[in-house]
């Protein structure tokens, strides 16, 4: 029997990604994805999420943010690796 892995993300994603359901369409899939965390707009147009849980599932997510909803347009994803925030559920801000 193996442990599961946690990790822990803070994510910054840049271009079109504000106005575009960007933060509702992250939290849907952070949701399917087993994930805690939350996703917001920052004041320079990025959206900044955090997502701990699962590190394939939390990996997964920062693919699929690449992506985002169809209105969107993702020219650039950074990703650093955070302490757990002890975050419950998966929220939008």
């Amino acid at each position: 029997m193996s442990a599961t892995s946690i990790s822990c993300r803070e994510f910054r994603v840049r271009g079109r990604v504000q106005g575009v359901f960007y933060r509702a369409s992250t939290q849907d899939r952070a949701r399917a994805l087993g994930l805690r965390g939350w996703a917001e707009n920052l004041p320079d147009g990025s959206v900044r999420v955090v997502a701990c849980g699962d590190e394939a599932a939390v990996s997964a997510l920062g693919e699929w943010l690449w992506e985002g909803p169809a209105a969107a347009e993702v020219t650039d994803v950074t990703a650093a690796a955070i302490d757990d925030l002890g975050s419950q559920g998966f929220t939008t801000h």
